[in-house]
């Protein structure tokens, strides 16, 4: 599904912590994400770092959006 939106003109970033299937496909943004339950933050720490993290993973998206690139990219979080 990424694929086809990308060639019809609109950048995706793919969100995901198996990052190997999705390099597999074809993805080309991707962000890593924690887990599969809970993929934008962790639900044994404080608000605040659940905010830090999933802050982190979404700066980190709207990067890979506004980036212009030319193969596959990771864009990893400071978090």
């Amino acid at each position: 599904m990424v694929k086809e939106i990308e060639r019809a003109g609109f950048p995706v970033v793919l969100m995901c912590n198996l990052l190997p299937v999705a390099q597999t496909v074809g993805v080309n943004r991707m962000v890593p994400t924690i887990s599969i339950p809970y993929p934008l933050g962790d639900p044994g720490t404080s608000k605040e770092e659940q905010h830090k993290l999933r802050r982190a993973r979404v700066e980190a998206a709207l990067d890979g959006l506004a980036t212009d690139i030319k193969k596959q990219t990771i864009f990893k979080t400071e978090i």
